[in-house]
C-alpha cells in the first residue's frame, strides 16, 4: 500500500517481492495397473490412492492366485512399499473367467465356485482355478432338541478361518449370517453365505472338508486380453484426472500394444514407466519356450520415458506358499523411490546399493555375467545382477533408446527423470505468470523465481558443474520474447542443465615405473 507522508519523520513501506517460491514436483509417485482381485476390489477401472499394502488390502482385496500375469499387480504392490515406495495409485482391472468350454462367464458368474452343505450355500471370495478352497463344518453341539451349534473352518491355500460355536438361530448373537457376513458385509474374507432354501434350518450337516467347485468344475479360469487395457489410458479416464504421477508400472505384462499406448500416456503426463520382460526371457540360447532377451527387444516401442529391467526374480506366492517367478518391475519402482529420497532424483537408482528387499535372488535363466551383460547393456537392457555377500543389485540405469542416435541426450535413466522433474515442477509453479502484462517486469519475475529454483538444485549437487554459471541457464527477456510473441501472448523462457550421467565404467588406469633410482 502506497505510504502518504503528512509530518516529517520516516515512513516504511513494504514492497511484494517480484519472484515467487517455487515447490519441487514430487518424483516417485507411482500408477499400478493391472488385474486385481476379481471378486474384492471395490472399484474396477478407477485410480486409487493408496499409502500402504493395508490400504491395498481394504481397497482392492489383497493377494489371490489366479494365471500368469492376472494376480502380479498385489505382488508388485508389496514390494513397492517394501523396498521404500510410500505414495501410490492403483487401477483394478477384472479379468475375464471362462468355463471348461471357453464361454465367458458374466460378471454374476464370478461367484459361482460353491457348495451346498446341508442348508448352507457356501460361494467362495477367492478364484479357484490354481487354489482349492474347502470347507469344514465339525463338533456339532445339541443345545436343545437338535444339533444347532457347530464349528466351521474354512481353507484356501495358506488361508485358513475358523468361527466356533455357529447356531442357525436367527436371534443368537452367534448366527452364522453374524458370524461370517453376508453379500455385502462379508466378515470372512474366503467365503459368503447363503441359505438353500427359505431359510438355513435348526440342523447342521457335518463335513469334511468339501471343496468349493466351479460349475462345470474344470476350466474356471481367468484370461489375459489387452483389450481390458483400453480404457485406462483414453483422456478423461479416472487415471487421466489423476493431477500428477511419475512412475507408471504394468506388472507382468510384456504386449506392444498395450506397452505403446501406456508410454503415448505417459509422455503427455511427463511420466517415466518401468517395463517387465516377457516371462519367457532368457539370458542365454535356453531351449524353447525360453527366448533370448536380446532376441525379444523388437516389442519394446521406442520412448525416451521408459527403462526394461532383467529377468524376473525368484519369489514366494504368499497364497500357495509355492515358489513363483515374480516380476521386477515392483521392486525396481520401490528402489525408485528409495533412492529419490536418499540422495535425489539425479541419482540413477542403480549400484551396490540398490539392493531388492524381498527376493532370494534372480531366476534361473536370467543369471548374468559380465560378458553376457556387456551385450545387453548397450541395447538398453538393465541387468538385475546377484552377487555374494551383497544380494541382487540393479546394475544397469538406461533408457529403452540407449541405441537410437536421435534419442542420445536422453540415454541414461536419472538424466531424463531429471527433465521431467523440472519440467513438472514448472509447470505447477508458473501459473501465475498467465495474464500478467507481458513486459520487462515479467521477465525478471520470471527468471528470478526459476533461477532460485536451480540454484536451489545445484546447491543439492544436483548438476554438473562447479558454479552456478557452469550448471545451468535461465534466460527470459527481449531475446527470447520477440514483440511478435508479445502481440500473440505468448512469453518465452529458457532453462538449460548440464545433468550428471552416472559412471558405468570404473576405469582403473595402472603404469609401471621403471628405471627409477633405488634410495
Amino acid at each position: 500500500m502506497a505510504v502518504t507522508p503528512t509530518y516529517p519523520g520516516v515512513y516504511i513501506e513494504e514492497l511484494p517481492s517480484s519472484a515467487r517460491t517455487i515447490t519441487a514436483a514430487p518424483t516417485s509417485i507411482t500408477v499400478f495397473v493391472g488385474y486385481t482381485h476379481p471378486f474384492k476390489t471395490r472399484q474396477f477401472e478407477a485410480a486409487v490412492q493408496i499409502f500402504n499394502f493395508s490400504d491395498y488390502e481394504r481397497e482392492f482385496g489383497g493377494h489371490y492366485s489366479s494365471g500368469e500375469v492376472l494376480s502380479d499387480v498385489s505382488l508388485a504392490v508389496e514390494q513397492f512399499f517394501g523396498n521404500g515406495g510410500s505414495n501410490a495409485y492403483v487401477v483394478g482391472l477384472k479379468a475375464q473367467y471362462r468355463d471348461a468350454t471357453g464361454a465367458v462367464l458374466a460378471p454374476g458368474d464370478l461367484s459361482a465356485p460353491s457348495a451346498t452343505i446341508g442348508g448352507i450355500i457356501f460361494s467362495a471370495r477367492e478364484p479357484t482355478d490354481r487354489v482349492a478352497m474347502e470347507v469344514t463344518i465339525n463338533n456339532l453341539r445339541q443345545t436343545t432338541s437338535a444339533n444347532d451349534t457347530a464349528d466351521i473352518t474354512i481353507t484356501c491355500g495358506t488361508s485358513v478361518e475358523t468361527f466356533r460355536g455357529v447356531t442357525l438361530i436367527a436371534s443368537d448373537a452367534n448366527f452364522i449370517e453374524s458370524r461370517l457376513g453376508v453379500p455385502g458385509a462379508e466378515l470372512s474374507s474366503l467365503v459368503t453365505i447363503a441359505p438353500a432354501g427359505a431359510d438355513y434350518g435348526v440342523t447342521f450337516t457335518a463335513a469334511s472338508e468339501t471343496p468349493l467347485t466351479a460349475a462345470p468344475p474344470a476350466g474356471f479360469a481367468g484370461t489375459f486380453s489387452p483389450a481390458d487395457f483400453t480404457n485406462v489410458f483414453q483422456a478423461d479416464s479416472s487415471l487421466d484426472k489423476v493431477q500428477i504421477f511419475n512412475l507408471l508400472v504394468l506388472p507382468g505384462i510384456a504386449d506392444n500394444a498395450i506397452w505403446s499406448r501406456a508410454l503415448a500416456f505417459c509422455e503427455g503426463k511427463r511420466a517415466f514407466m518401468i517395463l517387465d520382460p516377457p516371462v519367457q526371457a532368457a539370458a542365454d540360447d535356453s531351449s524353447a519356450p525360453l527366448t533370448k532377451i536380446q532376441d525379444m527387444l523388437n516389442i519394446v516401442p521406442p520412448s525416451a520415458n521408459a527403462a526394461l529391467y532383467f529377468p524376473y526374480m525368484q519369489g514366494q506366492d504368499p497364497v500357495t506358499n509355492t515358489a513363483i517367478d515374480v516380476a521386477p518391475s515392483g521392486f525396481l519402482a520401490g528402489i525408485y523411490a528409495r533412492t529419490d529420497l536418499n540422495r535425489g532424483v539425479w541419482k540413477a537408482p542403480a549400484g551396490l546399493e540398490a539392493t531388492l528387499r524381498g527376493t532370494v535372488g534372480v531366476v534361473a535363466r536370467g543369471r548374468m555375467t559380465d560378458m553376457r551383460q556387456g551385450v545387453l547393456n548397450p541395447k538398453g537392457v538393465n541387468c538385475i545382477r546377484s552377487f555374494p555377500g551383497i544380494g541382487s543389485v540393479v546394475f544397469g540405469a538406461r533408457t529403452v533408446v540407449t541405441e537410437n542416435p536421435a534419442y542420445q541426450p536422453w540415454r541414461y535413466v536419472p538424466v531424463r527423470r531429471m527433465a521431467l522433474f523440472i519440467e513438472q515442477t514448472l509447470y505447477a509453479n508458473l501459473g501465475w505468470a498467465v495474464f500478467e502484462p507481458n513486459d520487462n517486469p515479467l521477465w525478471i519475475a520470471l527468471r528470478t523465481t526459476v533461477e532460485n529454483f536451480m540454484l536451489g538444485l545445484f546447491n543439492q549437487g544436483a548438476f554438473q558443474g562447479s558454479k552456478p554459471s557452469e550448471a545451468f541457464l535461465v534466460k527470459c527477456d527481449s531475446s527470447t520474447t520477440t514483440q511478435s510473441d508479445i502481440d500473440n501472448g505468448i512469453v518465452n523462457i529458457i532453462v538449460g542443465f548440464r545433468p550428471l550421467k552416472p559412471a558405468e565404467f570404473v576405469i582403473v588406469k595402472i603404469s609401471q615405473l621403471a628405471g627409477q633410482v633405488q634410495a
